[in-house]
């Protein structure tokens, strides 16, 4: 009799992050992301790998970190955003259509120019927009099959010259932020800095960068460094 093969769950889709946790690293608020989730009986912006209770997996976190980029930099009407997202699913479908390989190749403008008619802002404004989206689209590493694979989550209040230090992988540390190019979480790294160990004793311990011990810590504890 032959062996039926199981399916194996992608990592990048399996329920992984409650909402303090996400909104932790996405530095929002734990209600806004709820509300974008369809939880304040609004349809959601994104679907969430798990409703009870809400659970968010990775691919959804890199959507999360798309439309909290957009809310950081700009006040957009999130109804126009939902708006704008179905008419992406026309053209690329309904599997995260926000994060797909085909928005950041060549359906950023569709996008762009359909939240600017819905909500009739002027050529500046989906210049500066389209600017916004870039930045959060180029903090996403993809594979072959244009899957996001890692996210650079954004360590300060500002997205202009931000580094790119702090890396989410799926696939390491559980899925927990660490230090890109090693396996150093930063929760490790920011739970010994509250303990009294300096950035100095940190990056010799780690053999890193002070400027990397600083970003590690800013993920954790955002003013600290």
């Amino acid at each position: 009799m032959a062996k039926t093969k199981r399916k194996i769950a992608d990592i990048r889709e399996l329920p992984s992050y409650g909402v303090s946790e996400a909104a932790h690293y996405l530095n929002v608020a734990p209600p806004t992301l709820r509300y974008w989730a369809g939880q304040d009986e609004y349809p959601g912006l994104v679907t969430p790998a798990a409703i009870k209770p809400l659970v968010f997996s990775f691919l959804n976190l890199v959507e999360l970190h798309v439309l909290a980029t957009i809310r950081r930099t700009h006040a957009v009407s999130m109804p126009k955003v939902r708006d704008a997202i179905k008419y992406l699913e026309q053209y690329y479908g309904k599997n995260h259509p926000l994060i797909s390989q085909e928005l950041q190749t060549d359906g950023l403008d569709l996008f762009i120019e359909e939240y600017g008619r819905l909500v009739n802002i002027s050529q500046s404004g989906q210049h500066a927009m389209r600017e916004v989206l870039e930045a959060a689209l180029q903090r996403i590493e993809r594979d072959r099959a244009g899957i996001p694979i890692k996210l650079y989550p954004f360590t300060r209040s500002s997205i202009e010259n931000a580094p790119a230090v702090v890396v989410i992988n799926p696939s390491l540390s559980a899925g927990r932020p660490v230090i890109s190019g090693t396996g150093v979480a930063t929760e490790v790294i920011a739970e010994r800095y509250k303990a009294g160990d300096s950035i100095e004793t940190l990056a010799r311990d780690y053999e890193r960068t002070a400027e990397e011990i600083e970003e590690a810590i800013r993920c954790e504890l955002q003013a600290a460094a």
